[in-house]
């Protein structure tokens, strides 16, 4: 077999190997790297769902434990009080388990089960963790179980969100937790530790 013809059968064969064109896209986006699952837990008592979403971000595995309660015409600032503790969900406490270490501005968390509760406000939102764990979401515990509170930024939804819901999306620098109901976000960043 001559030369030319083995460089036509390498040519081929490598055309052949060749799966699809690469979008600019596909070059400039770097691949997710949080990865989510949700459970439902339970019906829920009162009527709301409890779910336990699951991420994977940064090597860390958080999950999220929380009653989904909806709107159903109700206002939002009677559901979402301002300037009060707020359980972030229904029913039992809203529960944030992680793997290792989270830092949410000056807040470390370490690794282990913690409570969330939220503290609304029309130009900012408090998340607070809590150290005490396994209660009912209402009456708050108070102060002295807190590990500490961190400021969130708020701003409104992209439409209508009737059911509650907690999400985290991964960034470069980590992640950021949202808190999203009726027409308001609350978010804070993190980063794994």
């Amino acid at each position: 077999m001559s030369t030319r013809a083995l460089r036509l059968i390498t040519m081929a064969a490598a055309g052949l190997m060749t799966i699809a064109p690469v979008s600019a896209r596909e070059l400039t986006s770097p691949a997710p790297t949080a990865t989510q699952q949700t459970v439902q837990i339970h019906a829920g008592r009162g009527g709301s769902p409890h779910v336990r979403t699951t991420w994977a971000v940064d090597g860390a595995t958080i999950s999220i434990e929380y009653g989904r309660p909806y709107l159903k015409g109700r206002p939002e600032a009677t559901l979402m009080p301002a300037g009060q503790p707020w359980r972030v969900g229904a029913d039992e406490a809203t529960t944030l388990v992680s793997d290792k270490p989270l830092k949410f501005g000056s807040l470390t968390v370490p690794a282990g089960t913690h409570t969330l509760y939220t503290v609304p406000g029309a130009s900012g939102w408090q998340l607070i963790v809590s150290r005490k764990t396994g209660q009912w979401g209402i009456p708050y515990p108070g102060e002295a179980d807190d590990l500490g509170r961190v400021p969130m930024t708020v701003g409104k939804t992209s439409g209508p969100v009737e059911q509650l819901t907690l999400s985290i999306e991964d960034t470069p620098a980590g992640g950021t937790l949202h808190v999203e109901w009726g027409t308001t976000r609350a978010s804070v960043a993190f980063t794994v530790q």
